[in-house]
């Protein structure tokens, strides 16, 4: 018999994100941040290949410059202020964040969809990190995430290199109430034959 570990199948039972906007200062130190990052990079990795990379975003104004980059870049597109607003917002509200570049690798087993699995699963990883060591976090994208400028001018990512999520993490101010989960018995198929 498999030895189980109950808590953590309670964390994972019971955790949810929190929302953006609720977080706030203090933030982790880089000391406290270390164990988050080391169990985000522990995801799974299918020939072992580490096909992406963290950027720690930290600092007001390192967030003030991509909050006015997001702002310039959704005017240049054409984007309504609703778009631009949501945009620039988590930069805005930002305290610390950690991007998670996919940065696929060239290999012949392993198929590029697979290592955009394996970026997503870093994303959950240091989401669910930063959840179990007390802090409040949430994993953003948006359309900034997508614009191939804002990419290279504010983040400095290469051609080939993409967001897969920036997982913002802070002190929770208020905790959001409990979402309504997903019914087991709609998505869930048992195969016996």
């Amino acid at each position: 018999m498999p030895e189980a570990n109950p808590e953590a199948l309670a964390f994972l039972l019971s955790r949810r994100s929190r929302p953006a906007k609720t977080l706030t200062t203090p933030v982790p130190s880089r000391e406290e941040l270390a164990p988050i990052l080391e169990a985000g990079l522990r995801a799974p990795d299918h020939g072992k290949l580490e096909p992406w990379r963290l950027i720690v975003i930290e600092g007001r104004a390192v967030m003030d410059r991509l909050a006015t980059l997001a702002q310039t870049r959704g005017e240049a597109l054409g984007l309504d202020d609703e778009k631009i607003g949501k945009g620039r917002g988590q930069f805005d509200m930002g305290n610390l964040a950690v991007v998670v570049v996919e940065s696929p690798v060239i290999a012949e087993k392993v198929p590029e969809i697979e290592q955009t699995y394996s970026a997503g699963a870093v994303c959950l990883q240091l989401l669910n990190a930063a959840l179990a060591a007390g802090w409040g976090a949430n994993w953003l994208s948006g359309w900034v995430s997508h614009d191939r400028d804002f990419l290279t001018e504010g983040l400095r990512l290469s051609p080939h290199e993409r967001i897969a999520g920036i997982i913002h993490i802070g002190t929770e101010k208020s905790a959001p109430p409990e979402r309504p989960r997903p019914d087991m018995e709609k998505k869930v198929t048992w195969v016996s034959r």
